[in-house]
């Protein structure tokens, strides 16, 4: 299967607007963003989880990053609420649940294969900081390293956003919203910008928090049968 599987174009998805594909696990749903592969697969997702539902245990071969949107996502290794940024890297293994149900962003199979390293954060309680140079912006950083800079943004109301990287661009509406071209991005609204491309922007009159990743664009996206 392939999603948005030309990494050398802009796409934009106003995943708010799709309906949702069940997954192979009753209760389990999804927006698909991009994919390269089958269930077994590089992709970017929404994934809802009904409540009382769960998620068969598995293993990640190539590492799962995901941000919950909202509800609560649990496994083996705790409870994680609306704002948790949580990297669980290749070869680990988990069995995902959701007592109340959850909403999640999630990008699979996108690591470097000798990444062995775990984050979990809580970003209710860190403290978005202002941008050097960038007025009306500040940033909340989540993980940096040779590959990607992922971090979360708040634009303030009418705040003029440039954003350029040479390894490209990927962002995710969390709330608020802004205008690009003429089109209106909301929550849930996906954009992913070629290595190489800019984005220019102006936040609505409510502001705008963002989840952005940088410069990981750059390299060739592989299903994991190629990888």
């Amino acid at each position: 299967m392939e999603v948005n599987a030309d990494f050398s174009k802009r796409v934009v998805v106003h995943a708010a607007r799709l309906p949702w594909s069940p997954s192979p696990i009753v209760g389990v749903e999804r927006r698909m963003l991009d994919r390269i592969g089958g269930e077994v697969a590089r992709a970017t997702s929404i994934v809802r989880y009904a409540a009382n539902s769960h998620f068969s245990a598995h293993t990640h071969g190539g590492g799962e990053e995901f941000l919950v949107l909202d509800g609560v996502f649990s496994d083996e290794h705790g409870d994680f609420a609306a704002g948790s940024y949580i990297r669980n890297p290749p070869t680990s293994r988990h069995t995902p649940r959701s007592a109340p149900g959850c909403t999640i962003f999630v990008k699979l199979w996108q690591f470097d294969s000798a990444d062995r390293a775990y984050l979990r954060t809580d970003t209710a309680q860190m403290r978005f900081l202002p941008a050097p140079g960038r007025p009306g912006v500040d940033i909340l950083p989540l993980y940096q390293d040779a590959r990607e800079t992922v971090r979360l943004e708040r634009w303030r109301a009418g705040a003029d956003i440039s954003l350029q990287d040479p390894g490209g661009i990927e962002l995710l509406v969390l709330d608020g919203a802004f205008s690009d071209g003429g089109e209106r991005f909301e929550a849930q609204s996906w954009l992913r910008l070629p290595a190489g491309s800019a984005l220019t922007a102006r936040a609505g009159v409510e502001g705008c928090r963002v989840w952005v990743k940088s410069g990981h664009l750059a390299r060739p996206q592989t299903a994991p049968s190629a990888a």
